[in-house]
């Protein structure tokens, strides 16, 4: 191959890299950021970010815990659902627990959701002064799952049996299983023993219309969402009010004010935004 022919090809080839830079690294993110400062969108690119005298204090797009140094929650702020992200709402470590619907016996190193869903419905109820007891949850916030043991029909269905263990109440830190008898055996609490061989019961109880919401005991798939129920923030209006020495009808109507409904109407949920009121409520509060 002749020199010349080289030196044109090598000259096309710098051509065609200085041309898609310039386009790709230059004009394109560009004209990005400029559309995005247009009116209506310059907030949103910017991060959403809210601003109190000056100073930053969220985002309205990315969740953040309200806790004092020890991690309990403050009493007038308004809390957001639990997070597996980090230590909960870390931006660089986004995720999920993914523990699903079937993840309801404790492992000795990690307990199952339906504890956790368990154990924060007391604790959230403890904080609200409501009722934190919830379907398939024992009293003490374990899931209430036996394993049933004993001879089996056709489908594979205990018949008769012969013992009955309460998987997630080990007998250290139990003295009595939720439920005394299932099923005219006697339920133990877990010794240690290999249960596994059994049939797994989740036992719903009498708590079937919980007052404490899913949201306030389920974690976000991101574990950054910064919005909760309706529900879940009428349930915090009498603590919150309490804490600041308002009444509920004006906590009530700062939530309404940071309340948005279904997009287009029909999709998704209505909708809170907990950093807005939390801002509000500092305002309102401070003389702001």
């Amino acid at each position: 191959m002749k020199l010349s022919t080289i030196a044109r090809q090598h000259w096309a080839a710098l051509r065609t890299l200085l041309v898609l830079t310039a386009i790709t690294g230059l004009i394109y993110p560009a004209l990005v950021w400029a559309v995005a400062q247009l009116p209506g969108l310059q907030h949103r690119a910017d991060g959403s970010i809210v601003e109190v005298q000056g100073k930053a204090v969220g985002s309205s797009l990315i969740g953040q815990l309200f806790t004092d140094a020890d991690g309990n929650p403050l009493p007038q702020y308004l809390q957001p659902r639990p997070s597996m992200a980090g230590d909960g709402y870390d931006p660089l470590a986004t995720s999920a627990s993914n523990l699903g619907p079937e993840s309801i016996v404790d492992s000795a190193d990690k307990p199952s959701l339906l504890t956790l869903v368990c154990t924060r419905s007391l604790e959230v109820g403890e904080l609200n002064a409501a009722d934190g007891a919830r379907p398939f949850c024992t009293s003490d916030g374990m899931g209430a799952v036996l394993s049933v043991l004993g001879p089996r029909d056709a489908r594979g269905n205990v018949v008769h049996p012969t013992q009955v263990i309460s998987v997630n109440q080990p007998c250290a830190t139990t003295t009595e299983p939720f439920l005394a008898t299932y099923a005219g055996a006697r339920v133990h609490c877990n010794d240690g023993q290999d249960f596994s061989h059994g049939q797994l019961v989740a036992v719903e109880g009498a708590a079937v219309d919980p007052q404490v919401p899913a949201d306030a005991v389920t974690a976000s798939g991101s574990g950054l969402d910064p919005d909760i129920s309706p529900a879940y923030a009428d349930l915090q209006v009498n603590r919150v009010a309490a804490a600041r020495g308002l009444s509920a009808d004006q906590v009530r109507h700062i939530i309404a004010e940071n309340t948005t409904g279904r997009a287009l109407g029909f999709m998704g949920e209505p909708a809170v935004n907990v950093l807005g009121v939390n801002v509000d409520l500092d305002e309102l509060t401070s003389g702001g």
